[in-house]
């Protein structure tokens, strides 16, 4: 099971609705993922398969983190074609 954290700057808001996009487009794909949305303070110290979140605070990441880049936290279409590929990378699909 895929561990997959989306990222904002508090962590309640616009990461949550990009979270609820990611966790459907898993069940879509047919991946298993624990799918959370976490503030970018926490992110940094916590293990994640995949850090998904704007370009903004993904060049603040580690360069060893996984992060897929989206352009938006609420449009799923621009979520979907964001990180698709990323995702079907990571379990090989």
């Amino acid at each position: 099971m895929l561990k997959i954290r989306t990222v904002c700057g508090n962590g309640i808001g616009s990461s949550l609705m990009a979270a609820n996009h990611v966790k459907n487009l898993c069940n879509a794909l047919g991946i298993k993922a624990d799918v959370a949305s976490i503030d970018f303070a926490n992110a940094v110290g916590e293990k994640a398969d995949l850090y998904v979140t704007i370009k903004d605070l993904a060049k603040q990441f580690p360069d060893q983190a996984k992060v897929a880049i989206i352009r938006s936290y609420v449009n799923k279409k621009i979520i979907e074609e964001d990180i698709t590929e990323k995702l079907k990378q990571l379990v090989e699909i």
